[in-house]
């Protein structure tokens, strides 16, 4: 089982924020803390914003902050959210089903079970929970902050 980059990426803004959130970030400074593409972090930014997750403040000086309290933050709430379907295999999907075994198939049922399984273990955890080495965890995003920024 693996998570798309835009739920791996949500996870990781949500992380950055929660380690400093006595200031603004912007989606800069995350792409380079985490060396990860600007673009696709605006998209993500994008979708954390509208589902309430994140704020963010227009202008200069602006940047992002988390929308809510880490506490109140389930992280498998926040995977359901951003990984939609979660369509494991083929056969999750009714429309794009082209697999000839489906009627008789018994594997669909026992990955639908490993699907909740893993659900509920994220379930059982809130973004305060990942934030308990947040000294360490500012520290080496400012290190890769500078070690990615571009030379002048």
């Amino acid at each position: 089982m693996r998570l798309t980059l835009h739920t791996d990426y949500s996870l990781r803004v949500l992380i950055y924020l929660g380690s400093r959130p006595e200031r603004l970030a912007t989606i800069t400074e995350i792409a380079q803390s985490y060396g990860i593409s600007r673009n696709h972090l605006v998209k993500v930014v994008h979708n954390l914003a509208t589902i309430g997750l994140i704020e963010t403040v227009r202008g200069k000086g602006g940047g992002m902050r988390l929308g809510q309290r880490p506490e109140d933050i389930n992280i498998g709430e926040v995977v359901k959210k951003v990984e939609g379907s979660f369509e494991l295999v083929e056969c999750f999907s009714q429309s794009l089903n082209q697999c000839p075994i489906t009627p008789v198939c018994s594997l669909k049922s026992v990955l639908e079970k490993a699907r909740q399984s893993f659900i509920e273990v994220l379930c059982q955890y809130q973004l305060a929970d990942l934030l308990h080495k947040k000294e360490k965890l500012v520290s080496l995003l400012q290190l890769r902050q500078h070690q990615n920024r571009p030379q002048a």
